[in-house]
Order: C-alpha cells, then structure tokens, then sequence
C-alpha cells in the first residue's frame, strides 16, 4: 500500500426513510424505521471509516431517501465512471444528481444505453489481485451492461449471476478483498458463477460466509487496506478474517438493514487505481 488514503463517497441519510418496497429486506419496515438512530448509525460509521480513509460527501436530495447508499450512485475505475440506470422507477430520479457529482468531480462518463439496467459498484467490483472486474447481474443489473462495462474500463469482466432476491446486488453477499482475499456467500450465485469463482480465487484465499452471517450483511463490508468494516460478524468468521489477515470493525447498523443496505451500500471507493500493463 502507498501512502496515498482511499477516497470514499457518502451520502448523509437527511431523507432516509422506507416507504416503498423495492428488495425483500424492505417488507414491513415501512413504519419501523428509527430516522435519529439511522443517522447516528451512519455518522459512526462515518467517522470509524474517516480514521482510514477520507470521506467526501454528496449533498442527500429531498424525495429520494435511498440515495444514501452511494454504491449505487455508479462505478468507478481511474478517472472514469459508470453512473447508474436503475431497475426501481423509485431510485431513477437519483441519477441526474450522481451523474452531476461525477462530472463536477472530473470523472470521464459513459453514456451508457438508457435502456440497460446497471446498479454501480452495486454490481461491479474490482478483484483486489487479478485484472479483472466481478460483475453480477440476475436482478437489477443485466447482462447485456457486461460488454459496455469491459470496453470503457478496458478490464475483462467475469459476469456472476445471482439467484436469490435477498441477495439483490453481489456486494450484498460477495466481497473482495486486499491481496485477493475473497468473503462470499456461495448459495447465492449459480452454479456456473460458483465455478468461475472457485476457478480464479484459490480455496486458501476464500472466506465463506454463512447463511446468519449472510442475513447481518456481512458480505456487505467496507475493506480499506487491512480494515474490514460491517455491521455484524459472527465469532467463527471474525476469525477466519483474522486469519487471513484483516481486522474486523463491526459498526451497527441495524436501521439500513431495514431498507436491504449495510456498510459498502452506504458508500463508494473512489479511488481505484487502473491495472498498468
């Protein structure tokens, strides 16, 4: 690692609510949300992840309450981006403000195909080891952004496609992590998909999580350099973490679970470094 700190993107949860269903999770939380403590959860997990890396925050747009999970806003590699097109008419309105962020903040933009459904880094994660881009599709983005996704990023891209609405996005149950560390949670792909995983991450270098652990969103963590951050791990898999090297913060977030997000929904790196060679 250089000395050069992760730059990571936020949203503060000023308009956060659930007032519509748009993934499993969200089902009778409608009226169960704790706003005061979704914000306090959310400027813990802020501050916990600032002593890492620094945080930029996008202004929350009054109407639009998932906008705070800035993984969605798009993916970025270098100093391009992807903005999203979202599959839920609820979360399209968000678009214009990330693709505004993104230009403002001098990312080159591709004019991805309107009718294509891509949800960001949702759906599109860099492998922390191979040249390679994880991209999901099956629910909420498709296929057919795959090809576009590897041209403009020039990355080969290995498309997974996931077969449980829980798990609605591969950062809801899949991560990468530094030096080719991979914790996912294999019922949640096909069986193709399982086999090009198992076929480029060694079975030393895979942290398998659990169907508990999957549910507290564990998958959904924040990795910057040795740190792990997530909401909640159980004993045997802080452990296999440890093992593999990482040190495990677990900040609660249990009022995000309500909406389907965790920690990696409510943010986006951006600083990805492009493959040389």
């Amino acid at each position: 690692m250089g000395t050069t700190r992760d730059k990571i993107l936020m949203c503060p949860p000023d308009y956060f609510t659930v007032d519509y269903v748009i993934n499993p999770w969200m089902v009778g939380h409608e009226s169960s949300l704790d706003i005061a403590l979704a914000k306090q959860q959310w400027g813990e997990l802020r501050d916990t992840i600032a002593e890492y890396a620094d945080v930029v925050e996008v202004e929350a747009v009054e109407g639009l309450p998932d906008m705070v999970f800035t993984a969605n806003a798009g993916a970025v590699y270098g100093d391009k981006a992807i903005a999203s097109h979202f599959m839920p008419q609820e979360r399209r309105p968000e678009e214009v403000h990330f693709k505004t962020w993104f230009r403002d903040n001098g990312f080159e933009l591709l004019a991805l195909d309107e009718k294509i459904g891509f949800e960001g880094a949702g759906d599109c994660l860099r492998d922390r080891s191979g040249p390679w881009l994880w991209a999901g599709y099956g629910f909420r983005t498709e296929i057919e952004a795959h090809a576009e996704i590897g041209k403009f990023f020039d990355l080969e891209v290995v498309s997974i496609k996931l077969v449980d609405p829980r798990f609605y996005h591969i950062d809801t149950c899949f991560c990468p992590l530094t030096d080719g560390f991979l914790m996912y949670h294999p019922p949640a792909f096909d069986y193709d998909s399982r086999i090009a995983i198992e076929s480029r991450i060694p079975p030393h270098k895979r942290v398998i999580v659990d169907t508990q652990d999957a549910g507290n969103f564990a998958c959904n963590a924040v990795n910057v350099s040795d740190t792990v951050f997530l909401n909640k791990a159980s004993d045997p898999l802080k452990a296999g973490l440890r093992l593999a090297g990482f040190k495990v913060i677990e900040v609660n977030l249990s009022e995000f679970l309500k909406a389907g997000g965790s920690a990696k929904c409510l943010t986006l790196k951006l600083t990805e470094p492009v493959v040389e060679g």
